[in-house]
């Protein structure tokens, strides 16, 4: 599986894929294939991380749903990454039903109130892995952590749409993804006392550096 861009390069062409979604809700198909070209690496990502090998599968069907319901949706390049990783998640969760595997717990009230202090970095925990690594190690967090660290480092989402995508607020979106992260970094016994925002350093190893 290639490297996935980090959130900041994909939000950079988040006015590229505007434009290329509005053209293919025109039905230009050309357009459509633009669309496809910028979401596809983020939302492969996203899926190998709630599905693993299954990804590309799953991925396939949510395409076919986004095509088939793209004239109803609205909304600039962000937007539209936000919705597409709406989509491929409800996929993706039909198809873990449909092996009758039950996703783990989300988080609840106390991930919004109870935040992490200053923790050891995840930024040295995902420099030290390589992205598919990266990605099984993420797809063995507690399903609401690996989620969120998903959409914010993965899938480039800012908190508030990843809680959209979640159905949660993004109080408990962040605090999921810090948790996520600082749990990499435990299980490689990586120390440290930086703070850093979600994306610094894990991007460094889910896509490339900021």
């Amino acid at each position: 599986m290639g490297q996935v861009r980090q959130p900041r390069r994909v939000q950079a062409y988040d006015g590229e894929l505007g434009a290329a979604v509005a053209r293919a809700q025109e039905g230009d198909e050309a357009a459509f294939a633009v669309a496809y070209r910028f979401v596809q690496p983020g939302l492969l990502g996203y899926l190998h991380g709630i599905v693993g090998d299954d990804a590309e599968d799953v991925a396939a069907d949510a395409w076919l749903d986004i095509a088939r319901d793209l004239g109803r949706f609205k909304g600039d390049g962000a937007g539209f990454r936000g919705w597409t990783a709406t989509i491929a998640r409800h996929r993706a969760l039909d198809h873990l039903r449909r092996q009758r595997v039950r996703p783990r717990a989300g988080g609840t009230e106390q991930d919004v109130l109870d935040l992490p202090g200053p923790h050891s970095t995840h930024e040295q925990a995902l420099e030290s892995l390589s992205t598919e690594r990266a990605l099984e190690l993420v797809r063995g967090l507690p399903q609401d952590q690996a989620e969120a660290v998903l959409l914010r480092v993965v899938v480039g989402l800012d908190g508030p749409a990843a809680a959209r995508v979640l159905g949660k607020r993004p109080g408990a979106v962040r605090t999921a993804a810090h948790r996520g992260l600082k749990r990499l970094a435990r299980q490689l016994g990586i120390g440290g006392e930086t703070e850093k925002g979600v994306t610094d350093g894990a991007c460094r190893t889910l896509g490339e550096s900021t």
